[in-house]
């Protein structure tokens, strides 16, 4: 299916690197202009220059769990191009391995400010720049696998993409009779540098990970960011609060 975006503006935190870098090269593909945004300017900026030759993009620093930024992320994206019509939240951070009776209260609330309240602040400014343009617009969050099973050790994350699958639902109850669409992917483990980070320090810990996968590999990043640019588009106009898991099959077993 040939999507087509173009002469519109998509918006896409945690853009620097995986899922978020592929779905700013799935959008552009797809004719529309994108803002690359991030925590780290440099890296988001190198990619957007990168990326500059298949069409218009800007790169923006923000750090999600600040509402400053997000507000000036979003004030700056209209200033540039007039409007929003996708966004993609995918900016998320994963704490270290910990079972709770040993987990750190600091990597909780830190989960928590980017993973969960980063995607509510960015849901806030969002709505407001969409409605402002007088309705219409996608928002696509970016939850996990782990909000649809429970993993071992990772009480926190998890815990914050559950919570994701709930302000999306709430959320896309208030504003799709305005002509806004808000829904979610959640994605399995897939090849990004988060999950290169995981398994860095042991090897055999990939070989773990994929046995676990029916279809027995890791996912791409292309995968996921081809199931973004879907619910943005009208191809997926009858989904509403809707959370679409990519996982190659873990959590049907």
């Amino acid at each position: 299916m040939k999507i087509d975006l173009s002469g519109k503006v998509a918006l896409i935190t945690g853009a620097g690197s995986g899922m978020g870098l592929a779905s700013a090269e799935a959008f552009l593909e797809a004719g529309a202009s994108v803002v690359l945004s991030g925590n780290h300017y440099d890296k988001v900026k190198e990619q957007a220059d990168r990326l500059s030759a298949r069409g218009k993009t800007l790169a923006l620093q923000c750090d999600v769990s600040d509402e400053a930024q997000v507000k000036a992320l979003v004030e700056n994206t209209a200033k540039e191009f007039g409007r929003i019509d996708a966004a993609y939240n995918n900016a998320g951070w994963m704490p270290p391995y910990a079972e709770i009776a040993e987990a750190s209260t600091d990597d909780f609330i830190r989960a928590h400010d980017i993973n969960l309240k980063g995607i509510w602040l960015c849901m806030k400014h969002q709505t407001q720049q969409m409605l402002k343009q007088g309705g219409g617009g996608t928002i696509v969050n970016c939850s996990s696998m782990g909000a649809i099973v429970g993993v071992a050790g990772r009480t926190s994350y998890c815990s914050t993409k559950h919570g994701i699958v709930g302000i999306t639902k709430s959320a896309a109850l208030e504003y799709a009779s305005k002509g806004i669409r808000i829904n979610a992917v959640c994605p399995g483990v897939i090849d990004t540098p988060m999950v290169s980070s995981m398994i860095s320090t042991d090897p055999a810990v990939l070989n773990a990970l994929i046995e676990q996968v029916p279809i027995k590999r890791l996912g791409r990043a292309d995968e996921i960011a081809q199931a973004v640019l879907w619910l943005s588009s009208d191809a997926s106009s009858f989904v509403v609060g809707h959370s679409l898991v990519v996982d190659g099959g873990i959590t049907v077993q």
